[in-house]
């Protein structure tokens, strides 16, 4: 009885193993009717997929790939695999890609210059001869409204005398009982007068020929601006005409100085920059400014931009065709993502750097730069911040990713070279 009793024991735990086998079995075949992979990937190139089954040019089957297995950085072309005694060896540096505002102090050369907003060139409004020179050297300093010279013209005398005879018209009618009359006295004594305003005569010597009555033969010539005086142009004596260029009279209170930067520092000046300059014959003397425009244009020899700033000159220290350091402090910020500089690899058609995705295995990356700063450059494309990309070793890394690419595309190029041959005495066979 005890043995009969055993044996069905023996019998139902077989049954309850088999029954759990089956099941599994089942379940692992229903899990493989289920899944479906997402798509096929060529055999020898990762990269190249197709929606369907389908066959290389080698006639090898694309392998199938599902949802739940993850792509391996090794099927990446060109990815390299180093052992960590290489890594030390060969000495492979890391940096993170970090998130930096950036910001940009030019420093270069500049030349003061005048400013030419409050540069005057004096020339007559008629002919006629000088008869008294009052300024007559470079470098006097004249005042606005003072007299610079005296001069005759026959053209001048004539409208002093229009004027008084205006004048006498214009008395003798205003007791005129005809209004017309002598509205059209008035108009003409005002003609008259704004003729002399016209022609430059000063409004005191105006006032003097209505009080006096007196015609003058000289009439002054006045400055129209405080400055210096650059150049004179005429002599006592000397006939002039309205293309004599009598004097050039420049206010130095403010200056120009016209700064070269480099073309791919332009892209940081904007107007209204802040700027200092210093001389090399004032040490420690530092003047501040500001830039007052950007010109449109390169210099051809020297692949320079021209910047304009505007400096104030109140003791007259900054002196046209002076030298001096030019600093400008840009205002332009760039919230970028930023690497070493010695990161990178130009190839001279592109630019990559080798990131690190695994310990000891580095994916080629092409990336797509932006500006440099102090040893950084940003990455506009390519890279995301708090990834690793290798700043030492790197040329070792790219020799070994480019041999690793040359054999894979000598292997597929062989192995479709015996696929053709196989195929050409395949034929001749037939």
């Amino acid at each position: 009885m005890k043995n009969s009793n055993l044996y069905y024991v023996v019998i139902l735990l077989m049954g309850l193993g088999l029954g759990f086998i089956l099941s599994n079995y089942l379940s692992s075949h229903k899990e493989l009717d289920i899944k479906k992979p997402l798509y096929y990937r060529s055999p020898m190139n990762p990269s190249v997929t197709s929606p369907v089954p389908a066959k290389d040019p080698m006639g090898m089957d694309y392998i199938p790939v599902y949802a739940e297995e993850k792509k391996s950085v090794r099927d990446i072309p060109g990815t390299v695999r180093v052992s960590p005694a290489v890594v030390q060896n060969i000495g492979i540096r890391l940096a993170k890609a970090e998130k930096k505002v950036l910001g940009q102090e030019i420093q270069t050369v500049g030349r003061v210059d005048y400013n030419e907003e409050l540069l005057s060139r004096l020339h007559p409004k008629t002919e006629g001869w000088i008869e008294e020179l009052y300024i007559d050297k470079v470098g006097d300093f004249v005042k606005k409204d003072v007299p610079l010279l005296s001069f005759y013209s026959p053209k001048l005398v004539a409208s002093q005398q229009e004027e008084l005879l205006a004048l006498q018209a214009l008395k003798a009618v205003e007791d005129s009982p005809f209004a017309e009359i002598r509205e059209g006295a008035k108009e003409t004594a005002l003609a008259t007068k704004e003729r002399l305003r016209l022609l430059d005569v000063p409004e005191h010597q105006i006032k003097e020929l209505e009080k006096t009555g007196e015609i003058k033969k000289a009439l002054h010539i006045h400055s129209p601006y405080k400055g210096i005086v650059v150049t004179v142009g005429a002599r006592k004596g000397q006939y002039v005409t309205p293309k004599t260029e009598l004097y050039t009279i420049a206010d130095l209170s403010k200056v120009w100085v016209i700064a070269d930067v480099y073309e791919y520092e332009l892209d940081w000046v904007q107007i209204g920059d802040e700027s200092q300059i210093s001389l090399s014959y004032l040490p420690g003397k530092k003047f501040k400014g500001k830039v007052a425009y950007v010109y449109p244009f390169l210099e051809g020899k020297s692949r320079t931009g021209k910047v304009r700033l505007e400096f104030d000159n109140p003791n007259l220290l900054l002196k046209p065709e002076m030298f001096a350091n030019v600093l400008i402090k840009t205002r332009k910020q760039l919230d970028a993502i930023v690497i070493p500089e010695e990161a990178v690899i130009r190839s001279g058609q592109a630019e990559h750097v080798f990131v690190a995705k695994e310990p000891g295995v580095f994916e080629p990356r092409d990336v797509k730069l932006g500006v440099d700063y102090k040893g950084l450059v940003q990455v506009l494309e390519g890279i995301t911040e708090g990834e690793k990309v290798v700043h030492s070793g790197q040329f070792l890394i790219d020799s070994e990713s480019k041999l690793k690419e040359a054999s894979m595309k000598m292997s597929l190029g062989n192995s479709k070279t015996d696929s053709q041959l196989g195929d050409t005495k395949a034929q001749k066979n037939d």
